[in-house]
């Protein structure tokens, strides 16, 4: 159920001041639900004194990438690309539960340069409320480095956001949700470009046939596929099994599974859950 407006109005009152008091702010951006909105809130509010970032990356689809410039653009904000390979990090390139920690400390490490190079004062994500529910070890790289999360400041979350983003004529208000490509790997699974590539590719696939919500998590030579609990009936469509497990196939992977459960977010944390 929708939250009262009167409420949503009261948290995006609160976002304002927030950012308003910010004076400046260079943005993670992803392209992303959470991200965008907090772009677009931040440039109605401090006009050119927002700069969106967003880095290129092996666990960053092209698709992804694309959609993120594109809507940069439309909104009219001044946006920069810059590159990223966490990849080059052993920690990060062997899968430890902390492996968002690395990632991030090496993000918002750079962008804390880039901030000081253009005199902006603050380094803010897209993190909201509902985000504090998952393992997030990215966080603590956000706290070291002082990069601030304005979404959870104002008590914002992700239904919050998309009644807001709707409301704003954003296009991402029903966007699926998205997790680097490294969120497909169980801990302690060796991430490489060229897995990275395959699930990306598959993924695509997905897309392709119009499936709104879904991740292909990675389990050696099994791929699970989760969707959204409305979209798995769509496996009982003969031809579209057979030329999803046909190309799954002809990615190197043996079998291929359809999760019951359907699409949920932090389903590889399981081994961290259940320490």
């Amino acid at each position: 159920m929708m939250k009262e407006t009167t409420e949503i109005e009261t948290r995006l009152h609160t976002l304002n001041g927030i950012l308003a008091d910010m004076q400046s702010v260079l943005i993670a951006y992803s392209g992303g639900v959470d991200s965008t909105f907090l772009v677009k809130a931040a440039s109605k509010v401090l006009g050119k004194g927002v700069v969106a970032v967003t880095a290129t990356s092996p666990t960053y689809p092209s698709s992804e990438m694309r959609s993120a410039v594109s809507l940069a653009r439309s909104m009219g904000v001044k946006h920069f690309v810059i590159e990223s390979n966490e990849l080059d990090i052993p920690e990060f390139r062997s899968n430890p539960p902390d492996r968002c920690y690395h990632c991030k400390k090496e993000l918002f490490t750079k962008l804390r340069k880039l901030a000081d190079e253009h005199n902006v004062r603050y380094v803010a994500d897209g993190t909201n409320r509902d985000d504090l529910s998952d393992y997030r070890p990215g966080r603590e790289a956000a706290r070291e480095i002082g990069v601030r999360s304005p979404l959870i400041e104002a008590d914002i979350g992700k239904e919050d956001i998309r009644v807001l983003s709707r409301q704003m004529g954003l296009p991402t208000w029903n966007k699926g949700a998205f997790a680097c490509l490294s969120s497909r790997f169980l801990f302690g699974t060796q991430i490489t470009e060229e897995l990275l590539h395959k699930i990306e590719s598959c993924e695509e696939l997905l897309r392709e046939y119009g499936f709104r919500q879904f991740r292909v998590r990675y389990h050696k030579d099994l791929l699970r596929i989760e969707t959204g609990q409305d979209e798995i009936e769509r496996f009982l469509d003969p031809e579209l099994r057979e030329n999803v497990v046909e190309f799954f196939r002809s990615m190197g992977f043996h079998h291929v599974s359809v999760d019951l459960e359907g699409y949920r977010t932090g389903s590889m944390n399981v081994s961290v859950d259940s320490k």
